[in-house]
């Protein structure tokens, strides 16, 4: 059973009162395109990304608004700008880097909320039964790509009614295995004895 591996690039989720600093008092989300999750969208909206060395301007914001600020990067992104993001799963942000967000009605701190995502699958209770997985476990996934098949561990295998069926690697991932938009893989099973 194959599924779409997607390149998830750097991008920010806000809470309501970041939304406001930013964009201004009950200022809302503009849907500019679906994403694959549904419900998620990208919006017009940009905020420039502001670490201690450099700062990265235009960076998309997720809509939804969510609960917690979080600031997703590679590690390329996160060493350029000099911010030492843990390599953490979406919503872990407790003790992890912060940074400065700079929008058009203004800009503040997070103490918190960078990070670099860790690769995992979305799916839903019924692509994990015919995949044979649980919530929550770890797998090893081949990514078919024309120029550099390879097969990537620790893929952590998200479950829930809300996802549809896809894995998602950051850019610096996504260049090192050659993978392009449509890109595909499938769980293997790796044993000691067969690596």
């Amino acid at each position: 059973m194959q599924f779409i591996i997607e390149t998830s690039a750097r991008h920010v989720h806000l809470d309501r009162e970041a939304m406001d600093v930013l964009f201004g008092k009950d200022a809302e989300l503009t849907h500019k395109k679906d994403l694959s999750q549904p419900g998620q969208y990208a919006s017009e909206e940009r905020v420039t990304v502001v670490g201690p060395k450099r700062e990265i301007a235009s960076v998309t914001v997720i809509g939804p608004l969510r609960s917690r600020t979080q600031v997703e990067l590679s590690a390329t992104d996160a060493r350029n700008l000099g911010i030492a993001a843990p390599l953490r799963e979406s919503g872990d942000v407790e003790g992890s880097a912060g940074c400065k967000l700079i929008g058009p009605e203004g800009e503040l701190t997070i103490r918190e909320g960078v990070i670099v995502a860790k690769r995992h699958l979305h799916m839903t209770p019924e692509d994990a039964a015919a995949l044979g997985v649980e919530d929550g476990e770890m797998v090893w996934v081949l990514c078919r790509s024309a120029e550099r098949p390879t097969i990537l561990g620790d893929v952590k295998c998200r479950v829930s009614e809300q996802y549809r069926l896809a894995m998602h690697v950051d850019t610096d991932e996504a260049n090192a295995i050659g993978m392009a938009a449509g890109g595909m893989g499938e769980i293997v099973r790796i044993t000691p004895q067969n690596p």
